[in-house]
């Protein structure tokens, strides 16, 4: 494994997260307008094996900004996300992240900051045309989540909660209706829109470079970011396996969070210690 890529000192820098369970780390980064709560289907199966980091990327969820200004462009979120790994004395944690948080679990394994990494629909590999229809889906979203958040009263109707994040997920009614109204406040007052344009504007890069292994996982059903941007990611990563969820969406960890869940656990485990030989008797 590559020895950490340092290109600068970094700031201990504190993201809110949430932290469970016992074992080997896992790291579990949200997508863009999301929060850490876009994992807590899976995470009681999840912490049954591993100790859960799952942060609040910086401008979502309870995570302040980027301080000093700095733009939230892919590589500062990755800079944040590894000093919060600093902090915490974690230095090579298996990594799982959706859409945005796709990207930022390459760019870790890119810097040798992964044991392994589940990217589940990364952002970042589309062409010109595809790139147009993620702008218009996101400012759309971004729009619509905004209006809700000013009527939260509407999000009492199980009907609108659903409506208001099927275009991301497949089985939209699954998500309690209190936490889709949290999802959109959250949405609402986040740095969407900054943090959107940085990620617009780039592309995932220097796949070639990674060395530990990958799992590519993409949801037949993702509107978002067609499955047919998967085979370019996984065609570039040396050690990759590309793997179809079949009828799931762009979150499909709230469509299927027992089968998404083992995906990752089953790919991330560590291998078992080999047995010690046997030496023979006289």
């Amino acid at each position: 494994m590559r020895a950490s890529c340092r290109y600068a000192p970094r700031p201990l820098y504190r993201l809110n997260a949430h932290s469970g369970g016992d074992g080997s780390p896992l790291l579990l980064i949200h997508g863009l307008g999301a929060n850490w709560r876009s994992w807590a289907p899976l995470l009681m199966h999840a912490e049954a094996e591993r100790h859960v980091i799952a942060p609040d990327l910086p401008g979502f969820g309870e995570s302040p900004p980027l301080p000093d200004g700095r733009a939230p462009t892919v590589a500062a979120l990755t800079d944040a996300v590894e000093a919060d790994l600093d902090r915490r004395g974690v230095e090579l944690p298996a990594v799982a992240g959706n859409s945005l948080g796709g990207w930022i679990a390459l760019e870790l394994a890119k810097r040798g900051r992964a044991r392994s990494v589940v990217a589940i629909s990364p952002a970042g590999m589309w062409t010109e045309r595809e790139r147009a229809w993620a702008d218009r889906f996101i400012r759309t979203s971004h729009a619509l989540g905004s209006w809700l958040a000013r009527h939260p009263w509407l999000l009492r109707s199980r009907v609108v909660a659903a409506l208001a994040i099927a275009g991301v997920t497949t089985r939209p009614w699954q998500l309690a209706s209190e936490e889709v109204a949290y999802g959109v406040a959250a949405l609402a007052r986040s740095n969407l829109l900054p943090t959107h344009e940085q990620m617009i504007a780039g592309r995932l890069t220097g796949l070639e470079q990674i060395e530990c292994p990958v799992l590519v996982a993409w949801g037949t059903r993702d509107l978002l970011l067609p499955m047919r941007q998967a085979p370019r990611v996984a065609a570039r990563i040396p050690r990759c396996e590309l793997r179809e969820l079949a009828g799931l969406g762009h979150i499909p960890m709230s469509d299927d969070p027992d089968g998404v869940s083992r995906m990752i656990l089953d790919f991330t485990r560590e291998p078992a210690a080999a047995a010690p030989r046997s030496t023979p008797g006289p």
